[in-house]
Formats: structure tokens, sequence, C-alpha cells
């Protein structure tokens, strides 16, 4: 049997967690773990379900009948592929409603924290390496510096041919930060035991070549 290692990437937004935790999934043969698409999902098994997100009886119900899993880029909820059903605006919405549920928040880490005891995984997000996976053998701490995130999101943005001032957009980065670092529960912050990472003027290829050397794999 391979030993089974997990990789924990946590930091701000707009460092490229995701897009970097997907080439690093892919480069090394293991499951990336979306933990964003995971609300989505339970959000779309509430809507599909007919299940009232501010009925917490009937939200914990359906939660222990629930199952969720990644294999090879794919996502399973119940055994079903989703991932075309669940990347919709309304979903979007449905996300974020579910994600202010304690239930949802506590179910959602279970599983992840499940599926890095099967196997091998890449998971991502802002409390992964503090409180979802604090025993990783790899935690990395992903950030830049916030005018090269905002520098980021205003190309996306230009690309997509939505209007946003760069000054509006580092604004927005700024207050996320501050959002994400004050917060309550499970604030954003770099594990005593992550490697500390700035791609501040690097490129993808080039953060995903230093993740793997990290990783040493």
């Amino acid at each position: 049997m391979n030993e089974i290692y997990r990789v924990a990437i946590d930091g701000p937004s707009g460092a490229g967690k995701s897009t970097i935790a997907k080439a690093v999934a892919k480069a090394l043969g293991i499951d990336y773990i979306d933990t964003g698409a995971m609300y989505r999902a339970i959000g779309y098994k509430m809507s599909s379900t007919g299940v009232d997100p501010e009925d917490l009886e009937a939200v914990s119900a359906m939660l222990e009948d629930t199952e969720i899993d990644f294999q090879a880029g794919d996502i399973y909820l119940d055994g079903e592929i989703v991932n075309n059903k669940i990347r919709t605006p309304e979903m979007s919405m449905m996300a974020s409603v579910c994600s202010q549920i304690p239930a949802v928040r506590q179910k959602l880490v279970q599983l992840q924290r499940a599926m890095g005891t099967r196997k091998s995984v890449i998971m991502d997000g802002r409390d992964i390496g503090t409180n979802v996976l604090t025993d990783a053998e790899y935690k990395i701490y992903l950030t830049a510096s916030a005018e090269e995130r905002a520098r980021r999101r205003f190309l996306e943005l230009q690309e997509k041919g939505e209007e946003q001032s760069f000054e509006s957009v580092l604004e927005d980065i700024r207050q996320r930060d501050h959002n994400d670092m004050t917060r309550e529960l499970n604030p954003l912050r770099k594990a005593d035991d992550a490697i500390e990472l700035d791609t501040t003027g690097l490129d993808i290829d080039q953060v995903v070549q230093k993740v793997l050397e990290i990783v040493g794999r």
C-alpha cells in the first residue's frame, strides 16, 4: 500500500491557492479537495430536496445521510457526479448561506478529515493547516502582496469585460484579508509549522515547482 500524505495550503484571497493546488495534485497524481465545491454540493442538495437552510433540524437530518468525495477531478454527492450542477450562480449563493451554518461546517470538516485518512490529498482554504488537517505532513502558507493579488484579480476582471478600478479591487482584497483574519471561527493565520511561500512576482509554473520541491515527491 502506498504511503498516504496530506498537503494543506492556506492563504489570503487571491494568492492562487486553488490554481496551484489543482496543478500540484495533477503533478503528484493525488486528489485535489475543493472545499468550496463541497459547500456548493450541500447547497445543491438542500435546493433539490427542499430543505430550508433556516430549519436546522431538517438540515441536521439531511447531513447525517450525506457523503461527498473527489475522484480524478470529479465531485461526487451521494455517489452522483455533480460537477456542472453545482457551478451556477444560484449554487454560489446557496454555498454562502450554507457556510454560515455551524452543523454544515462541522460535517464538511469531518468529511475532509476522513478523505485525508483514506488517500493522499491536497486541500486549500483559510484554515486547513490550523483546523481541518492539523497533522498534515506538508503545510504551506501561500501569500503575495495585496497589490500583487489585486493586480491578478484586476486582470481577470478585465478579461471578463468587467469594469472596476484597480483601487476598488485593492480595497476589496484588503477588506477580505481583514475579515478573514479577524473572524471569530477559525480565522486565517499561518500555522506554526507551515512553510510560507510568497508568490509575488512568480508565475504559476514557478510556484508549482516550489510546492513540489517542498513536498519532495
